[in-house]
């Protein structure tokens, strides 16, 4: 295991507390892959624990990943907190701000003939990605021609969930909101 991050400490990743209030919920796929990722990577974010709380506020899925890898220790920083509802919103916060971004899959697919034909594509972390054809530029407007969406809101996360297993079944692209 290699870590290339700065860290206050190093702690068994089963020692490490989880929030009882993190709803954010990883599934055993990308943890999977995140663990493939450590592999190949090294460790480049520690987890962060509150003073306040001793409790992970940010990192529970590198947690998983890392008890996956059957890594003995996991760098972490420790953070001060002025109350519980300012650690409670940086959870929150930090979960849910990542979904506001949108990777640019076309110029990632442009990218990969650069990247050499034996890379594993899987080391970039993007579920589901596949190379495009040989001809990009005509599938890209066909795509911006020819694409439609909708928003469901569901009554909540288990609906969610099901709903979305059942539309990528179908072949749906779906892309979760909270």
């Amino acid at each position: 295991m290699n870590i290339y991050c700065k860290y206050d400490d190093l702690v068994s990743p089963i020692a490490l507390k989880e929030h009882p209030k993190n709803r954010n919920k990883h599934p055993k796929e990308q943890i999977d892959r995140l663990a493939k990722l450590y592999d190949y990577h090294g460790i480049r974010h520690p987890i962060i624990v509150s003073k306040l709380s001793g409790y992970i506020v940010a990192g529970h899925g590198r947690r998983e990943a890392a008890i996956k890898a059957k890594f003995k220790e996991m760098p972490v920083v420790y953070q001060d907190f002025d109350s519980e509802d300012a650690e409670y919103a940086f959870i929150q916060a930090d979960n849910a701000i990542a979904l506001w971004a949108e990777l640019d899959l076309s110029g990632i697919n442009a990218d990969i003939a650069d990247l050499g034909p034996d890379f594993d594509i899987d080391l970039l972390g993007i579920k589901d990605f596949t190379i495009d054809p040989a001809d990009k530029e005509e599938q890209i407007e066909k795509e911006i021609l020819f694409s439609f969406k909708i928003e469901v809101e569901c009554i909540n996360e288990q609906n969610q969930q099901k709903l979305s297993e059942e539309l990528e079944a179908r072949g749906f692209k779906v892309r979760v909101l909270i």
